[in-house]
């Protein structure tokens, strides 16, 4: 059996973003693909496509026309193409209809990262999921505590997080650090902290950056 080479995998991303939810899944089956090959720890890093969102949040064609200028029809083949996309790497989009500030999510996600192994991976998950998949708004903190307890966390442990400022400075901190890297849209995907990644990228792509990193270490990675 080829011997597990550690690789260490930076996902700069936000729970707003349809594209990391597909760039996510789809390097996770890249990595389902590599199987022994690779021992891959994926550390979750913030970014806020919309910082300045009010806590009511907006109506999210609005929200694109103003900032992107697309019409509602070309939102609407957006949606149905990040649709088709998610569901060949297994991510299933539901409606979308309002876009949220996402802060605390980042904030609950930083304090997961102390907790045990794979819980803040499990955490994202559960958010991308929820606002996604199923129209949760991630800046709710039931919605917060409830995709903490899916992921293994504890429930209460996550609320007294969340009714605190605990973390706040943390994320900015890791923000500015992301833009003092040049890093201006995500997801951004860095292995190895050397070789960036960008976009939801189909499995192959990140496959074949994996594979060639081992390569370069001397490891070798199963044919395809």
């Amino acid at each position: 059996m080829t011997q597990a080479q550690p690789l260490r995998i930076d996902f700069v991303s936000d729970i707003a973003c349809p594209w990391c939810a597909i760039g996510l899944s789809s390097l996770q089956v890249a990595l389902s693909r590599l199987g022994d090959a690779v021992d891959a720890e994926i550390v979750v890093h913030p970014f806020e496509l919309n910082p300045q969102m009010g806590p009511e949040g907006e109506d999210i064609v609005g929200y694109i026309s103003k900032k992107y200028g697309r019409t509602p029809a070309q939102i609407a083949e957006t949606q149905a193409m990040i649709r088709a996309r998610g569901a060949e790497v297994g991510f299933t989009f539901g409606p979308r209809e309002w876009v949220y500030n996402t802060f605390d999510a980042h904030r609950l996600l930083q304090w997961a990262g102390q907790q045990e192994p794979g819980k803040q991976l499990a955490l994202k998950a559960a958010l991308l999921r929820a606002y996604h998949g199923e129209g949760k708004d991630p800046s709710g903190h039931a919605v917060l505590v409830e995709a903490a307890q899916s992921a293994g966390l504890d429930a209460a442990a996550a609320r007294a997080v969340l009714d605190s400022d605990d973390f706040a400075e943390e994320v900015r901190a890791e923000e500015q650090q992301s833009q003092a890297m040049g890093i201006t849209s995500v997801p951004s995907i860095i292995f190895d902290n050397r070789y960036l990644v960008t976009g939801g990228q189909a499995p192959e792509a990140f496959e074949q950056a994996i594979r060639q990193i081992l390569a370069e270490r001397g490891g070798e990675a199963p044919s395809t």
